[in-house]
């Protein structure tokens, strides 16, 4: 009998064998599906499970079974964030009023410079716990900091990849511990497809500074992984909406969310 390490081969199963019955299902609710089945809170937290290959005993607060316990590189000094979701090979300007965060800031600066940014899931919480922010956030570099006269600090980070929320430690500041992200499908022949479908409705808009900032980013990484990225940092949709993307490994399921989020934003304009 399969376990949890074959979930990406019985989610093909799973959806095949539908297909044969009229039921279609997408690879990525595929994946979710086989998720729920085995006993996971969604896919991206079993795909965390699967890639760590330490097994030892439950840690008290995990998020996912006790099969996890990572190693202390992974785990990373966290900066919650309140109204934006930052996706992979930004230059984020970035605020840090919060005696916690400060200082979360400050243990990074004195390590490798690494740090998690994760939004928080509403905006008006103070004292953000593990309940209060998304699972899944961005790995990135603090690349400068300035102290302002208020006492908050500016930093500039540069975001680097997607990483699973393990488990949150809060004191004496948030500290996570992260798993990998798995990002799946991102050069096959549908994704290579909906790239050109969300390159011309970004045409169609014709937004000169959206289409400009896109391709910049796209002169040293032409993936459809890193075009969906590039794209959703600009959509003008909701928190939820955003978070939704960041989430959403499956590089195909993301165009597709992409393209019906800009069709959206066109018809309302």
């Amino acid at each position: 009998m399969r376990d949890f390490r074959d979930a990406k081969a019985m989610a093909q199963t799973l959806r095949e064998a539908l297909k044969t019955k009229s039921v279609s299902l997408t690879h990525s609710e595929s994946l979710e599906l086989v998720a729920t089945i085995l006993g996971f809170r969604d896919w991206n937290v079993l795909s965390a499970t699967i890639q760590s290959e330490v097994q030892p005993a439950a840690n008290p607060g995990s998020t996912i079974p006790a099969r996890v316990r990572l190693a202390a590189e992974n785990q990373l000094p966290t900066l919650p964030v309140r109204d934006i979701v930052v996706f992979p090979h930004l230059n984020v300007p970035l605020f840090a009023g919060r005696a916690k965060t400060i200082s979360a800031v400050e243990h990074a600066m004195a390590q490798d410079r690494r740090i998690l940014v994760v939004t928080q899931r509403r905006p008006g919480d103070d004292n953000p716990t593990a309940a209060d922010l998304y699972g899944v956030g961005l790995i990135a570099s603090v690349t400068e900091v300035n102290k302002m006269n208020d006492g908050t600090i500016k930093l500039l980070v540069k975001t680097l990849t997607r990483a699973t929320i393990v488990r949150l430690v809060e004191d004496p500041f948030l500290t996570a511990e992260i798993a990998p992200f798995d990002e799946s499908r991102g050069q096959d022949e549908e994704a290579i497809a909906l790239s050109r479908a969300v390159l011309e409705a970004l045409f169609a808009a014709r937004n000169v500074g959206q289409i400009s900032s896109v391709y910049d980013r796209l002169q040293e990484n032409k993936e459809p992984g890193t075009l969906a990225d590039a794209v959703a940092a600009i959509l003008t949709c909701d928190i939820r909406q955003k978070q939704d993307l960041l989430e959403t490994g499956d590089v195909v399921s993301r165009l597709q969310k992409i393209l019906a989020l800009m069709k959206t934003d066109q018809q309302a304009a």
